[in-house]
């Protein structure tokens, strides 16, 4: 059986899925595709085989041609596509943010528990990279004890004109808010943001980097540094610290080469470099459960939760203070999975 899948959103992200649908992954096809530039749309599926033009999102997820909705449109949109998909009992994979809002989220998860089944996954592709699988695969076994901190660091080269000190938690800090959680099975308590000496690469009135402070509810402390004007390339870290032991990601990208009293590695230019295989697993591992009747994945809760975070981390942004998280009671649809 071949997923026949529309796509809304042609922007970048959305055309390396749809050629990820369509030239990588098994199982699916990109059957029809929208955008709010529909000029970009019909050049995008000029270059998909079979593929239809909407007008609008809500045409496509009408389509009775399409089976499952992937949602890579601007963030203020995505409550009303993946509500509309809920709606039209189609699975939906959005990309993240689940909603830019508390209480877009909260509408999204009240529509699916409505149904009683999930149909959201959200796209926090960091939990597909090896590298972090096998990091939480070494923590969850218990075999270096108990977990006690985490250090993070999430370095971008640069960032385009329009980004801002707000995106840093939203766009960026975002990802190690739903590591975080991910990692340790458990919810954020609290957030505190430290802005120190600013970057002489960073824009006027920007705060650039930032230490983020995540406290779990179990004790684990996470600092995470947000770094946008970096220079040197795309530089994700992580390291998990436990009573007797550490466990840490990789620094290179590639083979590192040990030669004549030295040592070297490559170092990431951009995103799409280094998570390109996590985009891959993510993507094939949504087609593969909507395939077989499922979900998988993060859920329409990890989403609700991640954006609750990121809002209490631009609360204490902005205070200066210790900012606590406060969430509603997780439904039962989401129990059975922990945070995970």
């Amino acid at each position: 059986m071949t997923l026949d899948v529309g796509v809304i959103g042609t922007g970048m992200i959305g055309q390396d899925h749809i050629r990820r649908l369509t030239s990588v992954l098994s199982g699916a096809r990109v059957a029809a595709v929208t955008d709010v530039d529909l000029d970009r749309a019909r050049a995008v599926a000029d270059g998909v085989p079979g593929s239809v033009v909407h007008d609008t999102g809500q045409a496509l997820i009408d389509d009775p041609g399409v089976d499952a909705v992937v949602v890579t449109s601007w963030g203020p949109t995505h409550e009303e596509y993946v509500l509309a998909a809920i709606s039209a009992g189609k699975q939906v994979f959005c990309e993240k943010p689940l909603a830019t809002t508390r209480e877009a989220c909260d509408r999204i998860v009240d529509a699916e528990v409505a149904t009683g089944k999930r149909l959201v996954q959200v796209g926090f592709m960091r939990r597909f990279d090896p590298q972090y699988r096998a990091m939480k695969a070494v923590v969850t076994s218990g075999e270096i004890g108990a977990p006690l901190l985490m250090h993070a660091a999430h370095r971008n080269p640069s960032v385009p004109d329009f980004f801002t000190s707000d995106m840093t938690i939203n766009d960026s800090t975002v990802h190690d808010i739903d590591v975080a959680r991910w990692m340790f099975d458990d919810e954020i308590a609290a957030v505190t943001v430290l802005k120190g000496r600013i970057s002489r690469k960073a824009k006027a009135g920007f705060n650039d980097p930032l230490l983020v402070l995540l406290e779990m509810r179990s004790g684990v402390i996470v600092d995470v540094e947000a770094m946008v004007n970096a220079g040197f390339g795309y530089d994700i870290r992580g390291e998990v610290v436990c009573e007797d032991g550490t466990v840490e990601l990789s620094e290179s990208a590639g083979a590192v080469v040990k030669l004549a009293g030295r040592y070297s590695g490559r170092v990431p230019e951009t995103w799409k470099e280094r998570f390109v295989g996590a985009f891959d697993l993510e993507l094939q591992a949504w087609v593969d459960a909507v395939s077989a009747g499922g979900s998988t994945g993060p859920s329409a809760w990890d989403g609700y939760a991640a954006t609750v975070a990121c809002e209490t981390g631009l609360a204490a942004l902005r205070s200066g203070l210790r900012e606590e998280v406060v969430l509603r009671e997780r439904p039962d649809l989401y129990a059975k999975e922990g945070v995970a």
